[in-house]
């Protein structure tokens, strides 16, 4: 015959180590009657945080696209993204800043590759995060698209911190060659420290038609003239009603096309704290690098 096992002893110490877990959760001071406070979901959320950062670091910002969103593989896909940002140092820049990137090529003869050009869009989330990069070399426009997070990338240099009036602007692909032609040897402009990005109002002129998409649908304001038949005009209206009647106060595709507050803040949270250890261990590592220790006279 077998015993039998008493569990009730056990029970007892379970249900008394939860109820001391939680008994901190209680507020017996307040005015009012006990309160339970949650906690985790009553503790001060992050107001220290700027949400003005997202526009440094978009791409740590998950897909506003619900068929998109995964919250392990962005969990996942933000911690890669932090451990390559400990080997390299990619700089602050926006659409219109003149960048120089050098990447690995096991074609070239010094297996690396630098290519200078205006960056023209940044778009993607998480390891998809891409930019464009412009230049016009021997009248020949070339356009060089780069994965942020791409391993073959050794260096990325701002020689020009700067933005622009859109956030995207692919129709320097049809301006002239003056507005996208940045010699190769181009000397870095510094920025003060605290000084404020500059914004660029520079309009351009485009070419005469066809271009590579219907710009006057956006309404651009950093071109200058588009120089237009009357019936492109005409038919640039009629597609731009249909989405101002009806997506302007569409409540529920506004939420489906935006990040919470509450959670881009527990984002970069987690992001800042890391870059900002990165950064601190880049300008420990230039004093030691700069110092020169003294020598002895005779």
């Amino acid at each position: 015959m077998f015993g039998v096992i008493k569990t009730r002893p056990l029970v007892e110490v379970i249900c008394k180590n939860h109820l001391l877990k939680y008994n901190k959760c209680f507020n017996s001071t307040s005015t009012a009657a006990n309160q339970f406070v949650h906690p985790v979901k009553d503790q001060p959320k992050n107001a220290d945080i700027d949400l003005n950062v997202r526009h440094i670091y978009p791409e740590f910002l998950p897909d506003p696209n619900l068929k998109m969103r995964n919250h392990i593989r962005e969990k996942l896909e933000r911690s890669d993204m932090l451990k390559r940002r400990a080997h390299i140092e990619l700089p602050e820049f926006y659409v219109g800043s003149i960048l120089a990137v050098t990447s690995s090529n096991v074609h070239a003869p010094m297996k690396t590759t630098r290519f200078l050009g205006i960056c023209i869009q940044r778009e993607g989330c998480g390891l998809r995060a891409t930019f464009t990069l412009r230049n016009t070399v021997d009248n020949q426009g070339i356009e060089i698209t780069y994965d942020l997070y791409d391993p073959k990338i050794q260096k990325v240099e701002v020689i020009r911190l700067e933005k622009r009036i859109d956030k995207d602007i692919r129709y320097l692909a049809d301006a002239e060659p003056e507005y996208t032609t940045f010699p190769m040897d181009m000397e870095p402009e510094y920025l003060a420290e605290g000084e404020t990005v500059p914004v660029n109002p520079i309009q351009v002129k485009l070419k005469p038609i066809p271009w590579r998409a219907r710009y006057e649908i956006k309404d651009y304001k950093g071109i200058k003239d588009y120089d237009l038949p009357e019936y492109r005009w005409k038919l640039a209206g009629r597609v731009q009603k249909i989405p101002e009647e009806y997506v302007k106060n569409d409540l529920m595709q506004i939420y489906r096309n935006t990040i919470p507050e509450d959670e881009q803040k527990e984002i970069f949270t987690e992001v800042l704290s890391e870059i900002q250890k990165y950064e601190i261990k880049r300008r420990k590592i230039k004093r030691r690098s700069g110092f020169v220790p003294p020598k002895k006279s005779a």
